[in-house]
């Protein structure tokens, strides 16, 4: 089984306790319909688990198929500088069947964010080597395609429905492998 190579650090985006007893990395693509079909499921396993689960996500953009996914990694990761990156990482998939350029320009307006700001950024690619970090990492523990999950740093590769998580989560917080 595939483990994960790069640990959680404080420079990782996460929801939860650091001492939480499991940590649930995803390796995601903003543009991805199955991590768009995640997105809800991971909010319900962060909502039934509370305390328990700590959630990082890591950029994961498939570029040659997926080409707003870049940019919008990127833009998640201008809005995280200013406090606000899971807010933008929620938006970016609540509006993920129109995502642009423009689209992501009028989310940073709503999170009252600079829009020349963020065209700046992504003109110049200020975040451009953040996201190919992630990617990075996700290549050198075996990841292949979105989402990739790791559970406890090792590579969950059953389906990511709901139940199927919960169980094998619930599992590891009982200290059972």
């Amino acid at each position: 089984m595939a483990t994960l190579k790069v640990p959680v650090g404080p420079a990782d985006h996460s929801q939860g306790p650091a001492d939480a007893p499991v940590t649930l990395v995803e390796y995601g693509d903003y543009e991805c319909s199955h991590c768009g079909h995640a997105y809800p499921i991971i909010k319900a396993l962060q909502k039934k688990l509370g305390k328990q689960l700590r959630f990082v996500f890591r950029d994961f953009p498939l570029r040659e198929i997926h080409p707003n996914a870049e940019v919008a990694a990127e833009t998640a990761e201008f809005a995280a500088t200013h406090g606000k990156f899971w807010d933008m990482h929620d938006l970016i998939f609540e509006n993920q069947n129109s995502l642009s350029e423009q689209m992501l320009e009028e989310l940073a307006h709503r999170l009252t964010l600079d829009r020349q700001a963020l065209r700046d950024a992504l003109r110049s690619g200020t975040f451009a080597e953040r996201v190919q970090g992630d990617f990075s990492s996700g290549v050198r523990s075996g990841v292949n395609g979105t989402p990739t999950f790791f559970i406890n740093s090792q590579r969950h590769d059953g389906d990511f429905e709901l139940e199927t998580l919960l169980q094998v989560i619930q599992k590891m917080i009982h200290g059972h492998k």
